[in-house]
């Protein structure tokens, strides 16, 4: 990639990779297909080939809302990568920015998860099992509270106090716990989210050389 960057490509490439997933951003659409031809072919040289459901253009970035308007086309689509769906979007002062949101699949896997050791922890101590979710919760707080990203985590933390008043109601074979008795059982165990990472130009800077 480093070597085509500076040998073949028009305008600007940047490439972020994480184990064998790969993004790779193009200021010309014209490089975004002769890279990926060119790719394709290098891969196939070692008997490898590109994951055909994971593998798109996505139109994305500063300009790709104006210029998709101005064809009569729809919004910039967006694309999955590290747990996030990303989405070409602007900020409250009305600036170009990427959201970035937990995959929605993702999250009902994690609650579908918690459901069931909720089951099994059903006789448990109810502190116990408040200790247990809390550290779930700040878990999946520590990798997804990144910024504009709150309103998923709150309705994950919604979800996810639905379904321990649920156990608790099984748990006794009857009502269960009232309303304001799960209240204070989430406010004393499951965390609210807020960002816990800056946005990404904040905490790190790279160059990328032609």
């Amino acid at each position: 990639m480093d070597v085509w960057r500076k040998k073949c490509a028009q305008g600007e490439v940047v490439v972020v990779r994480y184990a064998d997933d790969t993004i790779v951003g193009f200021q010309h659409r014209a490089d975004a297909e002769r890279f990926l031809e060119h790719f394709r072919e290098r891969l196939r040289k070692f008997g490898l080939e590109l994951h055909p459901d994971k593998t798109r253009l996505v139109e994305f970035g500063r300009f790709a809302e104006q210029d998709r308007r101005g064809r009569g086309e729809g919004k910039p689509e967006t694309f999955d990568f590290l747990g996030f769906t990303h989405i070409s979007g602007k900020s409250s002062k009305g600036y170009f920015t990427v959201r970035r949101m937990t995959i929605r699949k993702r999250m009902r896997k994690k609650l579908e998860e918690i459901k069931q050791q909720l089951r099994r922890r059903m006789h448990d101590p109810v502190a116990e099992t408040g200790k247990w979710l809390r550290r779930v919760v700040q878990g999946y707080f520590n990798y997804y509270a990144v910024p504009g990203n709150i309103d998923s985590l709150s309705l994950f933390r919604r979800r996810l106090f639905r379904l321990w008043g649920q156990a608790l109601r099984r748990r006794s074979q009857g009502p269960g716990p009232n309303m304001a008795r799960r209240i204070a059982l989430g406010e004393q165990w499951l965390p609210y989210p807020r960002p816990l990472h800056p946005y990404p130009e904040k905490r790190f800077a790279a160059s990328h050389p032609r």
